[in-house]
């Protein structure tokens, strides 16, 4: 490619972000359960389900569509995506106008949702290839645009309740979404095959990890280090969700929080939700990928054992906006992990079917803290189930090390062996 031609790869960031800032708005999705139960005069927990489903699109939508999203590019895939979204918002208005719950979950929750898994990993393959230099930080940049979106549109969507009516708001949204995510997906592009940033040379580098490999999304299945990755996932999404699904009430119960103070605390989970996506992102570039997940575990193993018997209001508050932090970084480091850990050849492939982890995870945490914290009636128990959780957690990472550091090992001796036999 003319380097004249190529593209401006901060843009491609930009316009990864801009992708993920519109998606990210399902993060504001507590703002319209009111609203919305009202006019179809149901439970909010009727109107929740539209929000599961999308969730659970999402992840499965992620994983089977990985490869058809690798194959045509970003550019196609994120149109599709806008189209998928933005229909599916616009066409929630409608349901609401006629007040059809099963079109509701139609087009919010499958359409909406499918939109969410195609536009979440389409710009990250693409992210981490041009940013070979910085993957934790590119990924983190888009990433963290998804965990900021409710701070963003929560409020836009309220006004426009208030101001136009709750169907109405729904047509305005989508439109919305639908134009920023187009517009947003046509500077994305793969850049030229083996891109290296001016002045940047990989063998000096400090912040690059040699690769353990360059496979497909099959290939990547039939290793261990998946799995690893898979469950390391599944259990720091489960409870993240699971604390953030109970964070108004815990605060309530636990520092006597009046609702609307603690739903003003709430709202400060979308702020530390996005600083932690590009502060965990960035960090990892220079303390590695796989430290920083075991760094992850061993906190908040102890954070979930301990929280419960923290009576020092600063000290309970720091240590959940700590977890939340990790939560969203998690999500941020991981299409840059698997780029280590696979190589980037179907990382978009790869990271889909990791991401099937989310829409398990999005139902299992909450539903076994809901049922626990019921039937046991207390908070230390229903914490210190999901503490031991992260016991498998870090164990399971501190294998992950393991392995990486065994395989970079016989990589080594490979190489050594094959420059004697060629001298």
């Amino acid at each position: 490619m003319d380097p004249k031609k190529l593209k401006n790869r901060w843009l491609i960031a930009a316009s990864a972000i801009g992708i993920h800032i519109s998606i990210g708005s399902v993060y504001a999705y507590s703002v319209m359960t009111n609203p919305v139960k009202d006019i179809f005069l149901v439970e909010g927990s009727v109107i929740k389900w539209a929000f599961k489903i999308a969730i659970l699109f999402l992840g499965f939508s992620a994983a089977i569509l990985g490869k058809w999203v690798e194959k045509i590019g970003p550019r196609k895939s994120g149109t599709i995506a806008g189209l998928f979204y933005g229909i599916g918002i616009a066409g929630t208005g409608l349901a609401i106008q006629l007040e059809l719950l099963w079109l509701f979950y139609l087009c919010y929750g499958v359409l909406g949702g499918i939109g969410l898994g195609i536009g979440y990993i389409t710009p990250v393959s693409t992210l981490v290839k041009w940013f070979p230099d910085r993957r934790g930080l590119a990924t983190g940049m888009a990433i963290m645009g998804f965990g900021f979106s409710a701070l963003i549109f929560g409020p836009v969507m309220q006004w426009l309740f208030e101001s136009f009516g709750v169907y109405t708001a729904f047509y305005i949204l989508g439109i919305v979404y639908l134009v920023l995510i187009l517009s947003s997906s046509q500077y994305m592009e793969k850049p030229p095959l083996n891109f290296v940033p001016e002045g940047f040379s990989p063998e000096t580098s400090k912040t690059v990890v040699k690769d353990l490999a360059n496979i497909d999304a099959n290939s990547a299945l039939k290793t261990t280090r998946f799995y690893y990755i898979w469950i390391m996932m599944f259990i720091n999404i489960s409870c993240g969700i699971a604390l953030i699904a109970a964070a108004s009430p815990l605060m309530q119960e636990k520092l006597s929080y009046t609702p609307m103070q603690a739903a003003a605390l709430v709202g400060m989970i979308g702020v530390f939700n996005g600083l932690g996506r590009i502060f965990w992102s960035s960090l990892s570039d220079y303390f590695g990928r796989a430290n920083t997940y075991i760094f992850f575990f061993g906190f908040q193993m102890l954070a979930f054992f301990f929280l419960p018997k923290i009576g020092i209001e600063i000290v309970f508050l720091v240590v959940i906006f700590t977890i939340i932090t990790m939560y969203g970084g998690g999500f941020a480091m991981l299409p840059a992990f698997l780029g280590d850990l696979f190589g980037t050849k179907q990382l978009g492939a790869i990271h889909g079917l990791v991401l099937a982890a989310w829409a398990l995870a999005g139902v299992f945490g909450p539903t076994v803290y809901d049922m626990v914290k019921s039937s046991t009636g207390s908070l230390d128990i229903t914490l210190a189930i999901f503490g031991l959780l992260f016991v498998i957690a870090l164990i399971v990472s501190i294998l992950m090390k393991r392995l990486i550091v065994k395989s970079l090992k016989e990589d080594e001796g490979k190489q050594s062996e094959l420059k004697l036999s060629t001298s």
